[in-house]
């Protein structure tokens, strides 16, 4: 456990810089985008140049970035990610209002996809160069190579549109009812886990034909052990140390893909805040919620790596 222990420090540790130059990375690119804040402080109006430099003059846009990048982490420790020039409303309490959204989407989706590709994929394995195998392969094969987008197009067309069976967009608070809550994410969960879902059976069917093919797996079963005490205990455990690696990138592009599917399906998240802060020139909205999924794609890998280190066996011998 001591070396467990002492990896989880250096993981946490890893993570103060890391964040830092998250944080940095968005800095610097919003300063090179062509929405200012002084031109979306102006906006409608035609501001005389002495007016643009008193502004500038007057919320430090003029100070070199150095000290506006150190303002701005220093912001940031005491919960303030500044300001929207159009509403003047803190851009935390918009973030904080989105948010819960989105991560209930990502959520949703992750759930569908694990699910999902633990079924296909162990399934592929069992069966592995009979028929439900090829089948599952041809499937994962088209999952992969369907952009959310498009199935997104899709299932609005044919299952909203056609059937009407879901709606075809719009949120419902859960609290208001839990199942229209449910009939208004299923259609975006779907379309945004299932490119995840079909990488995912790719990855956990090649850890399982792998483990299968070990030789404690022959004895084990030469032993008299039932198969599925044996998959179910060793296998599928030693096998999904591999796929676990690459969740946390997974549920990065979950976060980020939500962006696109909030706004195809008009869903009041972090995707639409994104947006609307695009649409309306006002780049502190835009850095705050770029800077939150950035941070949250970071936080969820270091959980990631976390659980890798405490589920692999490896280190646990070590420790």
């Amino acid at each position: 456990m001591a070396v467990i222990a002492r990896m989880l420090v250096r993981r946490l540790l890893l993570l103060i810089p890391l964040l830092l130059g998250v944080i940095l990375f968005v800095f610097i690119i919003m300063r090179f985008s062509q929405n200012k804040p002084e031109y979306a402080y102006f906006q409608g109006a035609n501001p005389t140049p002495e007016q643009i430099h008193q502004f500038q003059l007057e919320n430090g846009l003029l100070d070199p970035l150095p000290i506006r990048y150190l303002r701005f982490v220093g912001d940031l420790l005491q919960g303030d990610m500044g300001t929207s020039v159009l509403t003047k409303a803190p851009v935390l309490d918009s973030v904080l209002t989105a948010l819960p959204l989105t991560l209930q989407l990502t959520f949703l989706g992750l759930l569908i996809g694990v699910v999902t590709a633990l079924v296909f994929g162990v399934t592929a394995a069992l069966f592995r160069d009979r028929w439900p195998d090829q089948l599952i392969r041809v499937l994962s094969l088209t999952g992969v190579a369907a952009p959310s987008f498009w199935l997104a197009l899709l299932m609005i067309q044919y299952l909203a549109v056609d059937a009407g069976v879901f709606p075809t967009g719009g949120y419902i608070n859960p609290a208001d009812s839990f199942t229209g809550w449910l009939r208004s994410l299923t259609l975006p969960a779907l379309a945004l886990s299932l490119p995840v879902a079909a990488q995912l059976t790719r990855i956990v069917r090649t850890s399982m034909v792998e483990e299968l093919d070990k030789d404690y797996v022959r004895t084990a079963i030469g032993n008299g052990l039932p198969p599925v005490v044996v998959v179910g205990r060793n296998v599928l455990r030693n096998a999904l140390i591999n796929p676990l690696t690459v969740l946390g990138l997974r549920v990065g592009y979950l976060l980020g893909g939500a962006v696109v599917i909030e706004t195809i399906f008009s869903l009041p998240g972090m995707g639409k805040l994104m947006i609307d802060g695009v649409t309306n020139g006002d780049p502190a909205v835009v850095q705050g919620a770029v800077l939150t999924i950035a941070t949250g794609f970071v936080v969820v890998n270091l959980v990631v790596d976390i659980l890798y280190l405490l589920v692999n066996p490896r280190l646990r011998s070590a420790g």
